[in-house]
């Protein structure tokens, strides 16, 4: 659902010509999950005929792209794909494994049709052994790889993560092997399969936690560990996210010496619970953080986060507001000056704001030539201009509802 459009769109966003391949039937998830500009629903709740050009997540991750449709089920629409394949020189793909095998689309196949071809396959498991027919979505590949099973708070059940973090990981990593393979090629004017698993991209995230397991015997889940947004190596007490004025607002304080304590404590108004002899020193105050975290919280829950942060910081202390997206987008400057979020119009969604790329160039800049294609809006273009259909054949097409 985002691994393949989010490795492409990277590229996409610096001049490669991505042309995305889409069922006018079976609409992309990203066109129909209800994210809007300007309300939307549940996460899970799908609209029974929605509008495939108002998707604010495909909006998202096709920028920048040419958009055309292919009916697959037809030997018609899979013989167009070939000769759009021919006139490529990279071919990703994002489905369930077995999919392009039952399309005749395999990696030898590809090199008959474009010699050469670099061949990217993005999946859950991999495209090989006993796991690789399986489907997956972000979190569970998460919940595979080990990363839900580190995350949570001690005594408690895994919390997993918010949101589908391998997709984007392991796309990044597809957008790296990507150039690479393109290197590759140009260095040696051969092409290649590129197979990425995404439960083994996640795997590699691991290694603190695999050194704790094969070093120290420890396991990454008993009573008092995972330590959540605690820290012993090194100590930090405090060392955490504190309550602040308002709804589900937050600050993280950090704190790792009696020096940084002071600065704190004398931040703080120097309270009179702040000289009980179990704070005394950072070893007692890192084994007495629950009445420790209390009182921090009665102090942050007077303040905004942006104000406990700034109190904070002025008092030479690690401190920093949780933020928001409405934080993200509209208050904090350093943001504002690095031009992270841009905006982009739409002929259907109109001006929408897009999160750009956070690497800068000299000499070279994204360009954000379009918003997402609409439903088959690139069709004449990629198909006449590109593969050299007639407008005969085209028509044709049209007619048989193969495109």
């Amino acid at each position: 659902m985002g691994v393949g459009s989010i490795a492409t769109r990277l590229l996409a966003d610096y001049g490669a010509e991505v042309i995305k391949i889409e069922d006018r039937i079976k609409l992309d998830m990203p066109r129909r999950l209800p994210i809007y500009k300007g309300g939307s629903r549940a996460f899970g709740e799908e609209e029974a005929d929605p509008n495939p050009d108002l998707g604010g997540m495909h909006n998202n991750y096709s920028r920048n792209k040419l958009g055309v449709t292919i009916n697959m089920r037809t030997e018609k629409g899979r013989e167009l794909a070939r000769k759009l394949i021919a006139k490529s020189s990279v071919v990703t793909e994002n489905f369930a494994p077995g999919i392009m095998e039952k399309w005749g689309l395999t990696y030898d196949a590809l090199n008959e049709i474009c010699p050469e071809v670099i061949y990217a396959r993005m999946s859950g498991f991999g495209h090989s052994g006993p796991d690789m027919e399986y489907r997956s979505f972000g979190p569970v590949v998460q919940a595979v790889s080990g990363i839900s099973h580190i995350s949570g708070l001690p005594g408690e059940e895994p919390s997993g993560w918010g949101l589908s973090y391998m997709d984007n990981q392991a796309a990044y990593y597809n957008s790296a092997a990507l150039l690479m393979a393109i290197l590759t090629r140009n260095r040696t004017g051969k092409g290649t399969e590129i197979d990425v698993s995404a439960v083994e991209v996640g795997i590699s995230l691991l290694g603190s936690v695999m050194l704790e397991v094969s070093a120290n015997s420890r396991s990454t889940r008993l009573e008092d560990y995972p330590l959540g947004n605690r820290l012993d190596h090194p100590l930090g007490a405090p060392h955490g996210v504190y309550p602040c004025q308002g709804e589900d607002r937050w600050v993280a304080i950090a704190v790792f010496s009696d020096e940084e304590w002071e600065n704190l404590i004398g931040a703080m108004g120097h309270p009179s619970w702040s000289q009980d002899e179990s704070f005394s020193t950072h070893q007692l105050r890192s084994q007495n953080q629950d009445a420790l975290d209390q009182h921090i919280s009665e102090w942050t829950k007077q303040h905004t986060p942006h104000e406990a942060m700034t109190i904070l910081q002025r008092a030479r202390v690690r401190a920093g507001a949780v933020q928001n997206a409405q934080d993200l987008n509209e208050h904090d400057p350093q943001l504002a000056h690095r031009g992270i979020f841009f905006e982009m119009d739409h002929p259907v969604i109109g001006m929408a704001r897009f999160e750009g790329s956070p690497m800068h160039f000299s000499g070279l800049e994204q360009d954000n030539w379009r918003s997402a294609p609409l439903l088959g809006e690139d069709n004449h273009y990629v198909f006449k201009e590109i593969t050299g259909l007639s407008d005969d054949e085209f028509d044709q097409l049209v007619d048989e509802k193969v495109i």
